[in-house]
């Protein structure tokens, strides 16, 4: 990938006030990231997701964040990450290189920086205003500045679908009214933002459709199906499976997805594209493969589902693989005992 040139620091007296770390200025390619999970978020992913993403293990992937592939190919990185669920100790392997940057500061607020690139990651909890207000902050600083703007959009803007699997073109079954609307619907109306912008603006803009995403330093309880899974399932507590199991849902591990989004960034395609992982599995066959990967003998607990549940989520991936040659290269077994891993780690230290 072309190599991101610097641009002009700016003048101290026109620096809006944020709170920063004290880290030498670099500037060239912009990676927004606010943990939520919702990400719940990601929770990186939730599909937009909690990730708490550090350097990914080898052989595997080389990378489980934007950031880190970007430092290692010679660009400069800005991460801005207010902390409502994110820690300073995830970039501390970071700290040191001249070429990075955190930044505290949350999007809902305007922002000013002299960038190439900027990946619109954030995405709370209560999302209404990172969707509406964050994603419009972030677009206006693109517009200022001359900036590529990738938004990460999620498979939550098809709903509950109707149409199995899932393309581009599918324009989604929503209630608009239900309990996950909030999500589900400020994400559409980012993508709307984003678009609009794009068409009255002449902003760069690319659009990601993120499907469920799993791997290492995800949240332990961020309430997302598979960190749930493997992180009651190391605590010897049952797996917690809402209604009876055969929902079905797609994980796509996180190094597949950051290759794809930032092959996206470079492309010259809009989207949206759908980027997760076409195999297709119910809770039940999750849970199954859980077992398999940590203990035979871990049981499952049945609960009431959830309102507005969507039945069946897949991703057709044929945009993808055809406009930017792009797919996922790791399966759910090979990728789940990567997670687990860094989970048993993090759980041990909690019992110390």
């Amino acid at each position: 990938m072309k190599q991101l040139n610097r641009q002009p620091t700016l003048s101290k007296q026109h620096r809006p006030h944020h709170h920063r770390l004290p880290l030498p200025r670099s500037l060239a390619s912009y990676l927004l990231r606010e943990h939520r999970l919702l990400f719940v978020l990601l929770g990186f992913l939730l599909a937009s997701s909690c990730f708490l993403i550090y350097p990914s293990f080898t052989p595997l992937s080389s990378s489980s964040s934007p950031r880190d592939t970007l430092l290692a190919r010679g660009d400069s990185v800005i991460v801005v990450d207010n902390f409502f669920t994110g820690r300073k100790e995830n970039f501390a392997h970071h700290l040191a290189d001249p070429r990075f940057e955190l930044i505290r500061h949350d999007v809902v607020e305007p922002i000013l920086l002299e960038v190439d690139q900027i990946y619109h990651l954030a995405c709370p909890a209560s999302p209404y205003k990172t969707n509406v207000m964050g994603t419009l902050n972030m677009l206006g600083l693109a517009k200022r500045v001359g900036a590529r703007f990738l938004l990460t959009s999620t498979s939550e803007v098809y709903g509950d679908p109707l149409e199995h699997p899932q393309k581009e073109s599918y324009w989604g079954h929503v209630n608009p009214i239900g309990v996950r609307s909030c999500y589900d619907e400020g994400k559409r109306t980012a993508e709307t933002l984003t678009m609009d912008y794009h068409r009255g603006a002449g902003v760069e803009v690319r659009i990601a459709r993120i499907f469920n995403t799993y791997g290492p330093r995800m949240c332990l309880d961020d309430g997302r199906v598979v960190s749930n899974f493997v992180a009651q399932t190391l605590r010897k507590q049952p797996m917690t499976v809402y209604g009876d199991g055969k929902q079905t849902r797609s994980f796509q591990y996180v190094s597949d997805l950051v290759d794809g989004l930032i092959t996206l960034m470079e492309s010259e395609h809009i989207g949206p594209f759908n980027l997760g992982n076409p195999g297709e599995f119910t809770m039940l066959e999750l849970a199954q493969v859980v077992k398999e990967t940590i203990d035979p003998s871990a049981r499952v607990e049945f609960k009431p589902n959830t309102a507005d549940d969507p039945h069946m989520r897949k991703p057709d991936i044929s945009k993808a693989k055809s406009l930017l040659h792009w797919e996922p290269k790791i399966s759910l077994k090979q990728g789940l005992p990567r997670m687990v891993s860094d989970f048993q780690m993090r759980i041990m230290d909690e019992k110390r």
